[in-house]
């Protein structure tokens, strides 16, 4: 018969027979085999499962493998994928930075007078940048509520409905979705600290306005 298991890689490389019939193809003795297959219930026990075969089967000087080890050549690239997808991220979120940027600097433009206001009343100049400061860490807050929760949304949507692929192209036919915390986390935490970064230059600037500048210019 033929079996279908939906990855390409198995249908195109797997054939299963008997036992007995393997070994009159590759010509073993009877009762010869080449290796042996455990299935766990729970994949993530592989490590420790597989360092008890090990202990076991030392003395035999037999190899034991895992998952894990059998795809590493696939995992190896997953992570450097994920690598760069987080760095050209990252660089997005950096070029977005720039209006907050420009948001700012036009902000410290138009209050240029109540800025000059505060000073004349005793504000320092610490007082005046945080406040600017706060103002870019709240614009990059909700910036980033947003866009983890439009993307958490998406993940949820496209879990529960699916994504089919083509499997003699991507191997799988439907698109794996994981939704991990700590990378929404991550990206999270980025987020804000670029825009807190972005918006430190004209926090400064608003601090270091002096209060005659403004009351002339505003």
């Amino acid at each position: 018969g033929i079996f279908y298991s939906g990855m390409y890689e198995y249908d195109t490389k797997y054939a299963y027979v008997t036992i007995p019939v393997a070994q009159r193809f590759f010509n073993y003795r009877d009762n010869a085999i080449t290796s042996i297959e455990v299935r766990l219930t729970d994949v993530d026990r592989s490590d420790a499962v597989t360092a008890e075969v090990t202990r076991i089967v030392a003395p035999h000087h037999l190899q034991v493998r895992d998952w894990k080890q059998l795809n590493q050549n696939l995992f190896r690239a997953l992570k450097l994928e994920k690598l760069m997808i987080f760095l050209l991220l990252t660089v997005a979120i950096i070029v977005a930075s720039f209006s907050i940027v420009a948001t700012l600097l036009l902000l410290v433009t138009e209050k240029g007078r109540e800025i000059a206001v505060l000073k004349a009343m005793g504000a320092s100049d610490g007082f005046i940048t945080r406040v600017f400061l706060a103002v870019g860490t709240l614009i990059g807050v909700v910036g980033a509520l947003l866009g983890v929760t439009g993307a958490l949304i998406t993940c949820l949507v496209m879990q529960k409905v699916g994504i089919p692929l083509d499997p003699e192209v991507y191997y799988i036919e439907r698109l794996p979705v994981t939704i991990s915390p700590g990378d929404y986390a991550l990206v999270f935490v980025t987020a804000v600290a670029i825009c807190l970064a972005a918006a430190t230059f004209p926090a400064w600037l608003a601090g270091r306005l002096r209060p005659v500048e403004g009351l002339r210019f505003g």
